[in-house]
């Protein structure tokens, strides 16, 4: 059962911590400590430095053994997950080997260029403003990994026994879980959005319900996610029913002619409508057809992101952006 979000620093057990953002949606992302001995593992950073040092400064003041974190792990590629790295001063910092190339992709100079631009990009720049208007990204340097890994990883945080997996190409190319078995806890990155909808840049869908369903095998009590509530197995269940449900409702349309966007219109996304960002669809409906016809191609991003635009409904009505 998903626990009531509770923001901020979250005890799982005597040695690992959950941080929880206030938002489930675009860029308000989660991150975790483990602790044994004198050591220290951080799961991700945040989307700017302002957020990050909120987030160090607690697990300080909560863990004596935060004040020099030993090692660093990415999740994931997108910025909201790594922005701040440069912040754990000394750490060694992994990443998978896919995750490491594609943080190269999109650095926060290009995130700080874009936002300057958006107020002049119409329909698609409000929704930038929207998503990522709350966020600070000039003045960040990018920190890339100082170490990668292939498949697997096994590290000990002091005597603790922690478990790299990458599950990626999934959400995006190299989407690794960080398991300590210990502590009977798993931290996903954005393998799952809890009460927020998955966006899969990348895929193969497959991949992505088979990470689902390992979370789901492994002997753990405390999930926590890359957004939204800590969670329990129904939590990471649902996750996979919407891959599921997406998948075959997108290869019904597929199959009938219909173009991707006029399929992500069709979609009926029933309970999955509650879940923030249901636009999300738009970029998911994407991807399954790229993966439908074989192709390699992609679209553009600034295209995807004009469609989620226009399913949200920005460009016809007033919007505000939302309150940190």
């Amino acid at each position: 059962m998903t626990k009531p979000p509770k923001p901020g620093l979250q005890t799982l057990t005597d040695g690992a911590y959950a941080w929880l953002a206030p938002h489930a949606s675009w860029g308000w992302s989660n991150a975790g400590l483990i602790v044994d001995g004198e050591e220290s593992l951080l799961v991700d950073t945040l989307f700017d430095l302002a957020l990050t040092d909120e987030m160090l400064r607690a697990m300080r003041k909560a863990e004596r053994r935060a004040g020099t974190i030993n090692t660093l792990v990415n999740t994931h590629a997108n910025g909201d997950h790594c922005h701040g790295n440069e912040l754990v001063r000394g750490a060694r910092i992994i990443a998978s080997t896919a995750s490491a190339a594609e943080m190269n992709e999109l650095p926060p100079q290009a995130m700080a260029a874009i936002m300057e631009a958006a107020a002049g990009m119409g329909k698609v720049g409000e929704y930038f403003l929207h998503c990522f208007g709350q966020f600070q990204f000039a003045g960040i340097r990018h920190t890339p990994p100082t170490a990668t890994f292939d498949g697997h990883l096994d590290i000990l945080v002091g005597d603790k026994p922690v478990h790299l997996i990458e599950v990626g190409p999934a959400h995006t190319r190299g989407d690794v879980l960080v398991h300590s078995p210990r502590d009977k806890s798993v931290f996903t990155g954005d393998i799952l959005f809890i009460e927020g909808t998955p966006i899969m840049w990348q895929g193969p869908i497959a991949n992505w319900i088979r990470a689902c369903e390992l979370i789901e095998a492994m002997d753990v009590e405390h999930i926590v996610p890359g957004h939204g509530p800590v969670t329990d197995k129904r939590g990471v269940a649902g996750v996979r029913q919407y891959l599921e449900y997406v998948r075959d409702q997108a290869r019904i349309r597929y199959d009938a002619g219909m173009d991707a966007l006029e399929a992500a219109k069709d979609i009926e996304l029933r309970e999955y409508s509650a879940w923030s960002d249901p636009e999300r669809i738009a970029v998911n409906v994407d991807s399954l057809y790229r993966e439908f016809s074989g192709s390699g191609a992609t679209t553009d991003i600034f295209e995807l992101f004009t469609r989620m635009a226009e399913l949200a409904g920005f460009g016809t009505l007033p919007r505000q952006l939302p309150k940190a």
